[in-house]
């Protein structure tokens, strides 16, 4: 990769220069909520999962999930942050219509994570390190809806009390597309540990974007804050318009107010929502519900046992074996598709480092060209690792040339077949048979005997003349390899 010029918003009065940093609110991965036993399932009916805990009917104390801190240090630790032995749950103080408690339960004073660091490779820019400044648990609030009456909202608490992480970053983002670069890791990393699904078309991760502009070389201007961005592309698209808004008020002869913004998707642009609160201003103090959250030594070392190899780490057994630098990128960019990967080789008889390069091109090149023309994605392939395995050890054992192998593949995603069965029905095995390419070749000279003279003269470029002839006289059959010598020795 190679430095790119620093991104700058061009202002009438001169080059501005943008500092973000991302607040991600990532939904745990749990079957119950963060305080109770209500079900998180997406998708269900308005109120269908609600306690009486996240009601907040009277007397109903919180329970705190094992499994969400359990998958919170896990997250912590996939960042190499550090982890709090001791942390504590905080109540922060505010009246919402979709939070019946009144008030948040969450970690302000003493997270359960602390500072760590996350590597990020935007396009076209050399590798950067992003801060982390620490990483807590608070309950989600529900969801007010505005379009259902004319004159009323409803309030729909299924949400009400689900387990979040919010990962704060640092403020070290400079661009929209190192910011976008670092919402894809964090998510590809949340999907790997198992931590969070990273649907954000559903709401599970989505982030609060912090933008202020400065000039290159002063301090910290005054930060907006846009909530609940919930798509890279809005992320990035976000940044943009803020960046430009805060330049433009700014050489206009007003001033940025630190507030609470909202980003209206279908016109690119941002919009005040409310004046920014500070912590003072949200009353926080110990939640009397909750004992303070100790970690056992035990319990600490089974999170970290428990984690999987990660995408940088993976991408680097993967380069050390062969596969090339792009390949190993796009395989382990998400978990699904480095999944699919491992069990494709897995089905070949041939070792990793054998079949590690040729498997990855054939994945990013045939099956992802075809799942994209069929509109699917990796987990809705109609071939099936094993199924592609068997294809790749056909072609590696010499059954199959490269073109057979597209034929036969074309055939397996329309029927399901597997590829040696296809192969044996349709009689499409590569031959190398010596004699039988001879004949082949013999004809094919004495068809073209003016063509022979020339290459004979001297015309090398003719040579690949006569192995399209061959092939195509022989259907496509013939292993290639053979071909190339038998003609190299008839041909002189």
């Amino acid at each position: 990769m190679t430095d790119a010029s620093p991104y700058t918003v061009k202002g009438a009065t001169g080059d501005w220069e943008v500092v973000i940093g991302l607040e991600v609110h990532a939904q745990i991965t749990s079957q119950a909520k963060l305080f109770s036993g209500a079900s998180t399932a997406f998708g269900s009916e308005p109120n269908a999962n609600v306690s009486l805990v996240d009601a907040a009917m009277p007397g109903m104390l919180p329970t705190l999930n094992a499994e969400c801190v359990r998958q919170a240090v896990r997250t912590g630790m996939a960042l190499g942050a550090h982890i709090h032995r001791r942390s504590q749950f905080d109540r922060k103080n505010y009246f919402y219509a979709d939070l019946p408690q009144g008030y948040q339960i969450s970690q302000l004073y003493h997270p359960i994570v602390g500072e760590g660091v996350l590597e990020i490779e935007p396009a076209d820019a050399a590798p950067k390190q992003v801060g982390i400044e620490r990483i807590h648990i608070e309950q989600d609030a529900g969801k007010l809806i505005h379009d259902q009456h004319p004159t009323q909202s409803y309030v729909d608490l299924n949400r009400s009390g689900v387990a979040l992480m919010e990962i704060v970053s640092k403020p070290d983002m400079t661009s929209p597309e190192e910011a976008g670069a670092y919402v894809k890791k964090l998510r590809s990393i949340l999907r790997y540990v198992g931590s969070c699904d990273g649907n954000m078309d559903q709401g599970s991760m989505r982030a609060d974007v912090n933008v202020s502009v400065r000039r290159p070389g002063e301090g910290l201007g005054t930060r907006t804050e846009t909530k609940n961005v919930n798509s890279v592309r809005f992320v990035m698209a976000a940044i943009e318009h803020e960046a430009r808004r805060q330049v433009d008020l700014i050489e206009e002869g007003g001033t940025v107010v630190q507030e609470t913004r909202l980003f209206d998707p279908d016109r690119g642009v941002t919009r005040s929502m409310r004046s920014k609160e500070d912590a003072h201003d949200y009353r926080y103090f110990p939640d009397p519900d909750l004992l303070p959250l100790e970690l056992s030594e035990d319990f600490l070392a089974e999170c970290k046992a428990s984690l999987p190899e990660l995408p940088d780490a993976k991408r680097a057994r993967y380069v050390a074996a062969g596969v090339p630098v792009y390949n190993a990128a796009v395989i382990t960019a998400d978990v699904e598709t480095a999944r699919w990967f491992e069990a494709l080789v897995e089905a070949s008889p041939k070792s990793f480092e054998e079949i590690a390069k040729p498997a990855s091109n054939w994945l990013i090149s045939d099956l992802f060209g075809a799942l994209n023309r069929l509109g699917r994605d990796i987990a809705d392939s109609p071939v099936s690792p094993r199924q592609g395995g068997e294809l790749l050890s056909l072609v590696a054992d010499g059954t199959l040339s490269g073109s057979l192998a597209k034929q036969v593949f074309e055939i397996m995603l329309e029927t399901g077949e597997d590829a040696g069965a296809i192969v044996e029905a349709r009689g499409l095995k590569q031959t190398s048979d010596t004699g039988a390419i001879e004949a082949v070749v013999a004809g094919i000279m004495a068809a073209n005997a003016d063509k022979v003279a020339d290459y004979r003269g001297g015309k090398d470029k003719l040579f690949g003349f006569f192995v399209g002839q061959t092939m195509k006289a022989m259907g496509g059959k013939a292993n290639p390899g053979v071909v190339n010598d038998v003609l190299k020795t008839m041909l002189g």
